[in-house]
């Protein structure tokens, strides 16, 4: 074994004693974006390091599943928003699949919310919007960087970086491989660590009448 192998006693003593307060069916909103705000604006007013970080997993044609780390940009009742370049692999994933799943991993607050829903492409003048919005250093790394292309080096993309530059001195326009995802919620569950791993786990789930919750066995 390599100089990087743990055995099973040194993984097996990393715990946590999870002492927060619970989460009970009184402790819910109507329905589950208004909970979503309410722990979001927790998350940021404790200081966290980019609440709005969540992991987005996704299915690839032959049901292998990926996972990577995307910022969200914007949550309203229809549910959440995050911008990509839809060219990359995630991108090709959710135009096979467009079912995923995202997790906002809140390990200081105790607390992850998951969600389980469905993927569609946001209008071109929403993606617009956004990314006028950005640094014009990240402009113009979306236009350097093919997402999840291989490349031959650094050399080679620092190189797309300084054409791209010299090519948009003024405004950045948009790149045809720029968009942006809305994520439909279908089910939404908000975990809160307990002590003795007695967790709470309290999901909305879409129906035709609504939502409903339902409490999950830790």
């Amino acid at each position: 074994m390599g100089d990087n192998t743990h055995d099973d006693a040194d993984l097996a003593g990393l715990r946590h004693e999870y002492a927060a307060s619970g989460l009970s069916e009184a402790d819910l909103a109507a329905d589950p974006m208004t909970m979503f705000g309410r722990w979001f604006d927790d998350a940021r007013a404790a200081g966290l390091h980019e609440p709005n970080a969540l992991d987005l997993a996704t299915v690839g044609p032959e049901g292998r599943p990926s996972s990577r780390m995307v910022l969200l940009k914007g949550y309203a009742d229809e549910g959440f928003r995050f911008f990509t370049n839809i060219a990359s692999r995630k991108g090709a994933e959710l135009a096979g699949n467009a079912h995923c799943a995202l997790l906002f991993p809140w390990h200081l607050l105790e607390r992850q919310v998951r969600v389980e829903g469905v993927a569609e492409l946001l209008p071109r003048d929403e993606v617009e919007a956004y990314f006028t919005s950005r640094p014009r250093l990240s402009q113009l790394g979306a236009w350097a960087s093919h997402q999840s292309r291989v490349v031959g080096g650094r050399d080679e993309l620092d190189a797309a970086y300084d054409e791209v530059e010299r090519r948009f001195p003024g405004v950045v326009p948009v790149p045809d491989e720029w968009g942006g995802y809305l994520v439909r919620p279908e089910v939404v569950e908000f975990w809160q660590g307990r002590r003795g791993r007695l967790h709470d786990r309290l999901a909305y789930r879409s129906t035709e009448g609504g939502w409903v919750t339902e409490r999950l066995a830790p």
